[in-house]
């Protein structure tokens, strides 16, 4: 049994908090760079010159991409050798104040979502656990801003939809996000499972490296398929029009109930921000 300080994952938390709202991430950097290369829009290049500029401009000054620093939400895959010294839970969270505080990023974290009195300090994080075999601590730290998580939305489907009434919804939830979620963006897309696991599905696709192919063919041709279909929307960069309203659509699936057909879309904005480390 391997044992980790629980400092240690605090540290590593806080770290990620503050990378992942200054540096935009080299793989989403590079989808950007040949989206614009290959844009036909001339005000649809502006603006992304705009953007890949203000990440730089971040990069540079050790300053957030975004004024919306995102609720942290955090992936954390837990090997079965491995013990943590102290409650992991109560660690990621102090991560979570620590990396929030010292990066000088926005906390947009209320405690009550009626009431709405801010916690002032960006926690609690909304943490996702999977026990892995090994003896590793993988953690992954996803701020999320909101322009783009309101405009995700889940639909509980027919089985007789098939795989044409779930390009459907995918399509229509990005046409009506419009130019709310900051695009181009990254459409992470869950299919099956339970009406809460799809929802997870979908955001964790979001994680996946831009360019990756998925590994199920069929799948593979249906986000290709997609992404030709919400770029032919027109929406564009920032909602001004042209041909790069997304940089990639992730499906992730996952077997489901005899009658059902659940399918959730979890937008992610340009940034489509997170960090990971291994410990």
């Amino acid at each position: 049994m391997r044992e980790i300080d629980a400092e240690l994952v605090s540290r590593a938390v806080a770290g990620l908090c503050v990378e992942a709202n200054y540096d935009i991430a080299p793989d989403i950097a590079a989808a950007f760079k040949r989206a614009r290369d290959t844009e036909e829009g001339e005000l649809a290049r502006c603006v992304m010159d705009d953007l890949l500029e203000n990440a730089a401009i971040a990069a540079e000054g050790a300053l957030p991409l975004c004024q919306d620093t995102g609720m942290a939400v955090v992936f954390v895959e837990t090997g079965q050798d491995v013990r943590v010294t102290g409650p992991l839970t109560d660690a990621i969270n102090e991560g979570v104040r620590r990396g929030y505080e010292d990066g000088f990023l926005r906390k947009s974290v209320v405690s009550d979502p009626v009431r709405r009195a801010n916690t002032k300090d960006n926690t609690p994080a909304i943490i996702h656990y999977d026990v892995v075999p090994g003896d590793s601590l993988v953690i992954t730290v996803a701020p999320k801003g909101f322009g783009s998580e309101n405009m995700s939305a889940l639909s509980m489907l027919k089985p007789s939809d098939g795989i044409e009434g779930v390009k459907a919804f995918v399509v229509e939830t990005v046409r009506k996000a419009g130019p709310n979620p900051c695009p181009p963006i990254v459409a992470g897309v869950g299919v099956g499972g339970t009406m809460d696991y799809a929802c997870l599905l979908a955001k964790k696709a979001l994680l996946r490296s831009m360019g990756s192919p998925n590994a199920d063919a069929f799948w593979d041709e249906a986000e290709r398929d997609l992404l030709n279909r919400i770029n032919a929307l027109g929406i564009g960069p920032a909602g001004l029009g042209g041909r790069t309203t997304a940089l990639a659509v992730f499906i992730e699936p996952y077997p489901t109930h005899i009658a059902g057909l659940p399918v959730a879309v979890n937008i992610g904005c340009h940034s489509t921000r997170h960090g990971t480390v291994r410990l």
